[in-house]
Formats: C-alpha cells, structure tokens, sequence
C-alpha cells in the first residue's frame, strides 16, 4: 500500500461534498433557467415594442387621414400637416398615400429623399402592419390603412407611414443591457439564496456528523434522537449498530477470558507432570520435549487471544497518546536489557497521539521495542512523521540488521532470524495483524543507526 493510496480515501471524501454537489447542480438549474427566460423576456419585449410602434404609425395615419380632402375624386392634401414631422426633410417619419391601382399620389417632404419600395394591395383588408427593406438593407416599420370613405365621400386610397427600424434599435439595445444586468444580479442573488438554504438546511446533518465524531471518540455512547425525523431512522440504525457491536465486543472479550481461564489449569497440570518426569534421569529427555510443547502450546494460545482481541472497531474512532506508553514500556525493558545501558532517542512531539486503541498500541509498541532492545548494540530510536494523511511510526535500532533477501520472510508468522534466543517469532505477526486491522502496512528497511527499521505506516 502506497501513500498516495493511503490518502486517496480523505480526496474523495472533499470531492463528494453533498452540499457542493447539491449547489453545483442547482447552480446549473438556475443558470439553464435563466437562459431559457432570456428569450422570452427579448421576445416579449419586441411584442410590445412593435405593438408600441404600430399604435404610433396608425396614430399618424389617422393624421393625414383627416387631413386629406377628395376634391372631385381627386385627394387633396394641405401644404402645413398636423404632424410636422412630415414636413422635415431631416425627419424620420415618412408618410405616401396610393391610390387603387396602387399609384402614388401623394408623399410627404420627409419622404422626399428616401428610395423605400413598397407597393400597397388595396384588398379589403382594412390595415396592416409589416415591417420591410430597402434597396440598401434599411429596416422599416410599414403601417398600412385602406380608407374607403372621406368627408363622407366615397374613396378608395391607401395610406401608409413609415419609420425606420434603427430609430429603435437603441432602445432595444438599452433594454437587452439592463435585462443582463439584471438577469445577471437576480441570478447571483438566487445562488446566493440557494447556498444559504442548503448550508441552513445540512446544520441537522452537521450536528449528526458532530455526535458521530463523539461516538469515534468514545466520548458519546450513542446517537441522540434530536434530528429531523427523515435522519431518525438512520440514527436508530446506527445506534442499534453501536449497541450490537458493544454487546458483541463484551461477549467477545469474556469469552475470551473464559477460554483463557479453561485453558490454564490443564496446561499447569501438565507442567507439573513434565516437572515430576523431569525429577526421574531416564525420562528427563521425554520431560523436556513435553515442556517445549506446552511452552508452544501457552504463546500460540496467548498469541491468537492477542489477535482476537486486538481488533480495530468498526465504528469507534480511538487515539492513544505515545509518551506515557514509550515511558511505561522503555522502563520495563530497562530492567530486563540493564546490562545494555540502552539509549532511547524520541523524534515526535510530547503531545503526539496515533489512532489506535491503547491496548493495541501498547501491544505493537512493546514487540517492536523489545525486538529492537534485544538486537541493538546501545541505541534505540522512536520517531513519528506525518504526511498527506499519512502517519508513520518508525522504530528503528543500531544492531546486526536484516539482510534484504531475509526481509519477507521475518514478516510471515512464526518465522525468525534470531534463533539464539526462545521463542516462536510470534511478536512480529502480533504486529502485523494489528496494524492489517487498521488498515495500515508494515515495512521493514535499513536504519539510519545501522540496524533495522521497522516503519508502521496508518491512514489518519
């Protein structure tokens, strides 16, 4: 296991916020919604617009309609209009009126100087409204009124105004500028909104995540029942779990206990019968083959009750401080290696914890240091690093060392290097199998001290 691997499941857990994933995608809702509002607003806006124009156009139709005379079935228009527009060269406002046939029979002095080709369709349809070119690409807006009565007269003309498209495109652009604008700030306010909803709304799930890190503490023994009722079933659940595993890890541990107990009055039995063979010369090599199995026999027994019961939980979060288990443990192995004169060096700092329970702690802690006080010369050093969530715990000394060809295979069960001393190697997979339950690695390399470096590598 590397270390990128090792913190790889702390990036995943940033990368799958519920409430940045929540606002992400609100945020794009929001974003989809405003540009689907967008052309609706322009589209409505243009309706009103032209509706705005059209009123404006038939207003001055209405003008030289009432202007206009039929002299003998001829139109007579005054020199001085209503509507001075239509007087101005320089205006905008253009004004023609034709006849049946669609002829031309009159145009205003604005209109003087324009080349607009249109030619009216004297078809009963009362009026119309359209908007047309020019030869040059010029937009025009063209109301169109057929009149069949004048001054009470009958006749039979069209009269049209125009204005050019571009007297308003100032205006649309105006509007469309402020519609960003404001589309633009409704939209920041509404994420804005929606980012204090959901962080107002996830305050239940951060207080549940709070008594959840209690309860890894071993501060909190269960969920309370003060969360909305969606997250209650969930928190029944998971107090159920808590009691379960409590219950189970209690029966667990006193059967345990029970098994220990049974187990040591036919082993002692058996001692005493192998000291009573010893006492007997003829028997005394048969005496010392049965002692070696039931030495075998009590540290297999105390080894898988060490694996059994040093077992991370599944949900409770522990955390042991170093210095006062490295005090109790160097002290004890003072007295037993005090012709060594060891020296312990310390590499962390004084209020340095690693996440573990005490017990399995002082059980990794106690192998590897006795290891390393039987196989140094005079220098042992403890040491602890910390690095993109991962914690390592080195124990290093300035012994003999282990030849690299020989490195994996003192990491399997009951396999040593060191066989001028008892035992059955089983220490080193204690190790193992605590630090395999945390989820960590045990790594065996070359110290800096000359000896051997065994390296505990645990995901904060």
């Amino acid at each position: 296991m590397s270390e990128a691997e090792l913190s790889k499941p702390a990036v995943r857990r940033r990368d799958e916020s519920l409430r940045v994933r929540l606002m992400l995608g609100t945020a794009v809702l929001a974003v989809l919604f405003m540009l689907a509002l967008l052309p609706a607003l322009r589209g409505a806006f243009v309706i009103a617009l032209e509706q705005s124009i059209e009123k404006r156009l038939a207003s001055d139709a209405a003008g030289l309609v009432s202007a206009a005379r039929n002299e003998q079935g001829r139109l007579s228009m005054p020199d001085k209009l209503p509507a001075e527009e239509f007087d101005t060269l320089e205006a905008k406002l253009l004004g023609f009126i034709y006849d049946r046939q669609g002829t031309l029979v009159w145009q205003s002095r604005s209109s003087l100087d324009e080349s607009v080709s249109y030619r009216p369709r004297y078809d009963g349809r009362g009026h119309e409204f359209v908007r047309i070119s020019d030869a040059q690409g010029r937009e025009f807006f063209v109301y169109d009124v057929e009149i069949d009565l004048l001054r009470g007269q009958s006749a039979a003309f069209s009269v049209v105004t125009m204005q050019p498209a571009s007297d308003y495109q100032a205006m649309y652009d105006g509007f469309m500028g402020q519609l960003y604008l404001w589309l633009g700030g409704a939209l920041l306010v509404l994420l804005g909104l929606l980012w204090f909803g959901l962080t107002w709304g996830f305050r239940s799930l951060r207080g549940l995540s709070a008594e959840l890190d209690q309860v890894e503490a071993g501060t909190l023994e269960g969920l309370s029942e003060e969360h909305p009722r969606e997250l209650l079933r969930l928190t029944g659940s998971l107090n159920r779990l808590l009691e379960s595993e409590r219950q189970q890890r209690e029966r667990y541990r006193h059967s345990l206990d029970d098994l220990a107990h049974s187990l040591k009055t036919p082993l002692a039995v058996l001692q005493s019968v192998a000291e009573v063979i010893d006492k007997q010369p003829q028997s005394r090599e048969q005496s010392q083959v049965l002692q070696q199995q039931i030495e075998r026999m009590s540290q297999q027994i105390g080894y898988q009750l060490q694996r059994a019961s040093l077992r991370k939980s599944g949900l409770i979060r522990h955390s042991a401080p170093l210095a006062p288990l490295l005090d109790t443990l160097c002290g004890a192995l003072d007295k037993v290696y005090r012709d060594k004169q060891v020296q312990v060096l310390r590499d962390f700092a004084a209020e340095q914890h690693l996440p573990m329970e005490r017990g399995a702690l002082l059980e990794l802690l106690g192998n590897l240091l006795e290891n390393a006080y039987r196989l140094c010369l005079g220098q042992v050093c403890v040491s602890v690093r910390q690095q993109s969530g991962v914690l390592e715990l080195c124990v290093e000394d300035d012994g003999p060392g282990v030849p690299a060809d020989q490195r994996e295979r003192i990491l399997r069960r009951g396999e040593r290097l060191d066989a001028q001393h008892p035992g059955q190697g089983i220490g080193t997979a204690v190790v193992k199998d605590i630090i395999e339950s945390y989820g960590g690695e045990l790594l065996l390399e070359d110290s800096v001290l000359g000896g051997a470096s065994f390296r505990v590598r645990l995901s904060e």
